[in-house]
């Protein structure tokens, strides 16, 4: 079963940019999304890839986020440009469908 670990997160000002990998412990084929998660909201989902490298947004970080993976490195990307204080969350990346066991996150606070 295919396991990710989060990192890059950091304590940035609104308008700052930081990039965030996600490292798979295998290589997967699947659509792969990252997701984040504020204090007292539910979990959603940010962007997500195919392996092909097809990618699609939600609506908030369009022109702002972009994902990318390196398949050969087993590693996926998400780089955020612009951030604003909603942005503040703990952000993890996971199969877009049949879903493994999430993992520590990485997280994310935009000061304002």
């Amino acid at each position: 079963q295919v396991q990710f670990v989060e990192s890059g997160g950091d304590l940035v000002q609104a308008g700052g940019s930081l990039n965030l990998s996600c490292a798979a412990s295998e290589r997967t084929y699947n659509i792969i999304g990252w997701y984040r998660q504020a204090p007292g909201k539910q979990r959603e989902l940010v962007a997500r890839i195919s392996y092909g490298g097809t990618r699609t947004y939600e609506d908030s970080v369009k022109g702002r986020f972009t994902i990318s993976r390196d398949n050969a490195k087993n590693t996926i990307y998400l780089q955020m440009n612009s951030l604003k204080p909603e942005d503040t969350a703990a952000y993890y990346c996971n199969l877009f469908s049949s879903k493994v066991p999430w993992g520590q996150g990485t997280q994310v606070t935009v000061s304002s």
